[in-house]
């Protein structure tokens, strides 16, 4: 578990916070001290969240909207910066999945996956970079997708290859301000995103075959990495993309 305190003074903003792993990490990021802005489409499920943070003794502001729609990620800075003051820590957690052979992929498919994915993050970074300074950190949720390849996900693992080489360019850009820009790339972790996946008979069995650790890893394990790499324990990772898979790339 990640310590008390390790994120005291700080405002985040998370998007994807509604469930599975972002509503981890915006959970998380209130027990280690921060205020938290939730970005997500589904304003009951960010109210429910919202009211975890707030029984962490810490405040939250919601944010119910398509992030992929071009003045929504500026929108949210603003909004955070009028609820809870300019945001320390910002986590790109939001992300669609959709699997499909490539004669089977549409444009529409590969271009929806491009635009939450990557074209979001680019924008939400873009309006938080002029707020943020030394001590501050961005965080791009990437996934194993974005280190191996998957059949039938070719858009998919483009976007999280794309997020893994913005991590090292804006490192590059931001790291000399103070400004730290690093990747957290799970594994097989259970999610509502991949739920119809693991009630099909013989997937999980199939992937813990392939995971060294032999199981699908918890949203938890996500988020205390999540607060370690937005608190000053890693005041020297810049540019870095944290594997949290259970040794899945390690095979």
């Amino acid at each position: 578990m990640s310590s008390e305190g390790d994120l005291a003074g700080k405002v985040a903003i998370v998007t994807g916070a509604s469930s599975g792993i972002g509503a981890a990490i915006a959970e998380a990021f209130a027990q280690a001290g921060a205020d938290v802005a939730l970005s997500g489409r589904d304003r009951d499920k960010l109210d429910l969240v919202a009211s975890t943070v707030r029984e962490s003794g810490r405040d939250a502001h919601v944010v119910a909207h398509d992030l992929a729609l071009d003045a929504e990620p500026g929108r949210l800075v603003e909004e955070t910066r009028e609820a809870l003051g300019a945001a320390n820590v910002v986590v790109h957690s939001a992300g669609i999945f959709e699997a499909a052979p490539l004669l089977e992929t549409s444009l529409d498919s590969f271009d929806r996956q491009f635009r939450l994915n990557v074209r979001a993050c680019f924008l939400l970074t873009q309006a938080a970079v002029p707020q943020m300074g030394a001590g501050d950190s961005l965080i791009y949720v990437s996934s194993i997708a974005g280190h191996v390849a998957f059949p039938n996900s070719v858009a998919y693992c483009a976007t999280k290859g794309a997020l893994e080489l913005m991590t090292k360019a804006l490192c590059t850009e931001l790291a000399p301000l103070g400004i730290r820009v690093n990747a957290l790339a799970p594994g097989n972790i259970k999610t509502p995103m991949n739920a119809p996946l693991r009630d099909q008979a013989g997937y999980e069995d199939a992937c813990n075959e392939l995971t060294p650790a032999g199981r699908f890893g918890e949203v938890g394990e996500i988020a205390d990495a999540a607060v370690f790499l937005a608190s000053d324990k890693a005041s020297y990772m810049h540019g870095a993309s944290l594997l949290v898979d259970g040794g899945w790339t390690a095979r």
